[in-house]
């Protein structure tokens, strides 16, 4: 997208895209609202992970409309399904089950849009310079991301209920599928030709799962379970540690966004299995530094801007992956299936987050997100030896 007017088109498409990520941020409070009703951690990880049931559904289905009417038409649907989500979080703390069907509404929205916002950037940006804008997409999302938990500290700190963050963030969303309906016809217009989403068949999925493609699709799953355990719970640490939780997520977003925004258009220059070992490395850094060295607010501060940092970065380099080590024909598939991967992890693990917590203490959860970012790390480390290895062979060859 040179042409200014292009450039304007995207700088639109990413606010919308922190418009609806809102929904999906305001979602880490649920464990202190649902707290004060009287649930547990718990009972917040069976809703959140009620959602991952929805995204294989939203996969599916999101791909034969999108086929049909449109990725940003169809994004816009989303919006609707995500700010039903939010009200009905906020309308129904206290109503037990029924927040359940509100997770799936936000599996729905969330995963349609998720699947599908990576794929427009395919759409619309040549190969070589995906990297960048998959990193400006997600810089965006992970903004909204962030701002969820933050609204909800400022309305704390105005004496308002945790219920408002909900409410504003379904106007977000509200807003953010109006853009995505007003943009349609640009972003088709600015496409490079039509690219299939719905042909997510067996033969795809294994022909994908054969290729080089497969190692960042369960990097990314790994690395979605690490975020979604420490997020969804950091209400919960942070009070255990007598700590304001807000400062995770002002660090780590920030962190996230500006390397994302500023240092990812250096990184995707660098060689990606290089950055991703050393990424993924600052992760389990990261985690050790939650579980040991956390007793301040700048310490806590730290550990957050490191994870952000790591996650921020590493998501970066292996959606490109993804996308660029793909079978001929089966970019879009893979890129689903990035998603997908994703989803397991940041909606299917707070369920288990959730019993470890109140079975067995908060420390017996970080230990178990440490095993995870230490297996997330050595797949990395192992795919550049293994690239090391075969290109010695060839050189001695």
């Amino acid at each position: 997208m040179p042409a200014p007017s292009s450039q304007r088109l995207f700088a639109l498409f990413c606010f919308a895209s922190f418009l609806l990520s809102l929904s999906y941020g305001t979602t880490f409070l649920l464990a202190k609202m649902l707290a004060a009703h009287g649930g547990s951690e718990s009972d917040a990880g069976l809703v959140i992970s009620s959602a991952m049931l929805s995204t294989f559904v939203a996969v599916i289905c999101c791909g034969h409309l999108s086929d049909r009417i449109g990725a940003p038409r169809t994004i816009a649907g989303s919006a609707l399904l995500l700010a039903a989500a939010c009200l009905g979080f906020a309308w129904a703390p206290a109503q037990g089950n029924l927040l359940l069907a509100f997770g799936l509404l936000l599996g729905l929205g969330w995963g349609t849009f998720y699947t599908l916002g990576p794929i427009v950037v395919a759409m619309t940006i040549e190969p070589a310079r995906r990297m960048k804008y998959f990193a400006l997409l997600s810089g965006s999302m992970m903004t909204g991301i962030g701002s969820g938990p933050l609204t909800g500290r400022a309305f704390e700190a105005l004496g308002l209920p945790l219920e408002s963050a909900f409410l504003s963030a379904a106007a977000a969303s509200l807003l953010g599928g109006l853009l995505f309906r007003v943009l349609a016809a640009p972003l088709t217009r600015a496409g490079q030709g039509p690219v299939s989403v719905s042909k997510l068949s067996p033969a795809a999925v294994l022909k994908v799962m054969a290729s080089p493609a497969l190692f960042p699709i369960i990097m990314v799953g790994l690395g979605g379970a690490i975020f979604g355990g420490l997020s969804s719970f950091q209400t919960s640490y942070a009070a255990l540690r007598l700590l304001d939780y807000s400062l995770f997520f002002l660090g780590f977003t920030c962190a996230a966004i500006g390397c994302r925004l500023l240092v990812a258009g250096l990184i995707v220059k660098r060689d990606p299995y290089v950055s991703a070992c050393v990424l993924s490395g600052l992760m389990v850094l990261a985690v050790l530094m939650l579980g040991l060295t956390v007793h301040s607010a700048a310490t806590y501060l730290l550990a957050a801007i490191t994870l952000g940092v790591g996650y921020g970065l590493t998501y970066s380099v292996i959606n490109g992956q993804a996308a660029n080590q793909a079978p001929a024909g089966h970019m879009a598939q893979a890129l689903v299936l990035f998603s997908l991967a994703y989803f397991v992890g940041v909606f299917g693990f707070p369920w288990l987050a959730g019993q470890v917590i109140v079975q067995a203490g908060m420390p017996a959860l970080l230990q178990l997100i440490l095993l995870l970012a230490v297996v997330n790390w050595g797949i990395a480390v192992a795919r550049l030896g293994w690239r090391w290895w075969v290109g010695r062979e060839v050189c001695e060859g």
